[in-house]
């Protein structure tokens, strides 16, 4: 559950641009301020239901963005590049071949 809720988060800030003010409360809400459904139907005076299929129409809605964005996934690419860099960096290898290619990696992720 908690890989699911940092992707999530994760495809949240990355996408909320393209979301309705609406579904961006209930996101946030239920994502990053960890309300229940029950909480957030009580506050703002919609069924329980109401607010679990805003929330579940919207992950769907954020991971078709990514599929056809892919700006989490180049994210995860560039950081996964950075932190073997730092790797290299602080193993202080004559690496720089290596390092060459790692930094032609990231310019393809621009």
């Amino acid at each position: 559950m908690l890989e699911k809720t940092t992707r999530v988060n994760f495809l949240f800030d990355f996408y909320q641009s393209l979301l309705t003010d609406k579904q961006r409360l209930y996101m946030q809400l239920y994502y990053l301020d960890d309300l229940s459904l029950g909480e957030i139907a009580e506050e703002y005076g919609v069924s329980r239901q109401a607010v679990y299929d805003n929330v579940r129409r919207t992950e769907s809605m954020l991971e078709d963005y990514e599929e056809k964005l892919n700006l989490f996934s180049k994210f995860q690419s560039r950081m996964d590049i950075i932190e073997r860099l730092e790797e290299l960096l602080n193993n202080q290898q004559d690496t720089s071949e290596e390092m060459r290619r790692l930094v032609s990696r990231l310019k393809e992720h621009e």
